[in-house]
């Protein structure tokens, strides 16, 4: 039985929390192989021992991120550029609206009230959306924790042992319910 020494990190909910095989406290992090033959609870804690087990860097994943990362920035700033071209703009508004003539003003006003009311509901609604947006991508954001990791030889051995452990305990089970394995009783006279 070949059981490859990689252990990718699950998290479970707080309800099904089991014991760290460490050091028996309850935890929801669970390393598992990828063909989900071997599993066991362990706390945050005991995956950044060095003794215990050492990561595994994707440096595609890696790449990936912080690709991510950048266009999330670049996205900001090009928000913040829109942001200020609108202020600007509505600022030339007002300057030019203040230039026109008495009478017009007047005439203006009233459509002004009407416009702006409805231009000021229309910019509310544009900061709400992008403030739901820059919340949603703030809560969003994962943990830059490791999610691969490999077993120090003996804390892989002992999951070996483990496994072979409980396959020979299967085959002594199916043994036992086999009626061919014990003697029969002898048939001739015993004379």
């Amino acid at each position: 039985m070949a059981l490859p020494n990689v252990y990718h990190l699950r998290r479970v909910a707080d309800t099904s929390s089991k014991a760290c095989l460490i050091c028996f406290k309850p935890s929801t992090s669970v390393l598992i192989t990828p063909d989900n033959k071997d599993f066991f609870y362990v706390c945050p804690s005991h995956l950044q021992d060095r003794n215990f087990c050492s990561a595994i860097v994707d440096t595609e994943g890696e790449a990936a991120r912080l690709k991510e990362e950048k266009m999330a920035k670049e996205i900001e700033q090009v928000k913040k550029e829109y942001d200020e071209k609108q202020r600007r703009k509505k600022d030339r508004q007002n300057k030019s609206d203040k230039d026109k003539d008495e009478k017009e003003k007047d005439e203006s006003k009233t459509k002004e009230k009407e416009d702006s009311g409805s231009k000021a509901n229309d910019e509310k609604e544009r900061d709400d959306k992008i403030d739901s947006i820059r919340k949603a991508g703030s809560e969003s954001k994962p943990d830059n924790s490791p999610r691969v990791f490999a077993l120090h030889k003996t804390f892989y051995q002992m999951r070996i042992d483990r496994l072979k452990g409980i396959e020979m305990a299967k085959r002594n089970q199916e043994r036992m319910k086999n009626p061919s394995l014990f003697p029969s009783v002898p048939k001739g006279d015993i004379s």
